[in-house]
């Protein structure tokens, strides 16, 4: 079981540009003229997936990046290591954004708002953190701020001009979005600094 684990960390994100491409075409296929607001929660799912590939793959080093970078660490894989890097995006990108795919099928397209203002949120950060440390490239960008923003911002104003959604869901889907980026962020910022602080490895 151990042996296995550790193989899904090494290589859990080099499936991201085959999961990446072919849910693309099952979705341009299957849902965008059944039901465009479903189509575009979906399409939430290959973007972060291509988001992913940047990140880890082609050209990859974000987990080198975050460490030294954001968290100050003397180690380019400590303290956010492989381990962790595959329990936080495991949970979130490849369940909890399908799965808002389903229930927006089964309950309804505002169930599915949230991914929208998460992806755009995550992909801010990259934005903000190529001006933070000296206009600098870091893995995800790109993806960040050609897809992930302007995709995000297009699915709300979709969802707002066309009234799929009220201002109370809105409202619920900012905070469930935000609250999924703060988990990553409070993850890192909130125990592994501290955890890097006690054991000496900040740079």
């Amino acid at each position: 079981m151990k042996k296995t684990m550790q193989w899904l960390y090494d290589n859990w994100m080099k499936a991201t540009p085959f999961l990446a491409l072919y849910s693309f075409i099952l979705i341009w296929l299957y849902v965008k003229e059944q039901n465009y607001a479903l189509f575009l929660i979906w399409m939430q799912v290959p973007i972060y997936w291509f988001h992913e590939f940047e990140e880890y793959v082609c050209p990859g080093g974000f987990l080198d990046f975050f460490n030294r970078k954001p968290l100050g660490s003397k180690l380019g894989d400590y303290p956010l290591t492989k381990a962790g890097s595959f329990w936080i995006n495991i949970p979130l990108v490849y369940i909890l954004l399908p799965l808002a795919g389903i229930v927006s099928h089964f309950y309804g397209i505002e169930w599915g708002l949230w991914t929208a203002y998460f992806s755009a949120l995550n992909a801010m950060a990259h934005v903000v953190m190529f001006f933070l440390f000296g206009f600098k490239y870091n893995p995800g960008l790109v993806a960040s701020t050609f897809v992930n923003i302007p995709f995000g911002v297009y699915m709300v104003w979709y969802f707002l001009s066309n009234n799929l959604v009220s201002v109370e869901v809105n409202i619920a889907s900012i905070i469930f979005g935000i609250l999924a980026q703060a988990s990553m962020m409070v993850y890192g910022f909130a125990y592994l600094v501290p955890k890097m602080k006690r054991e000496g490895l900040k740079a």
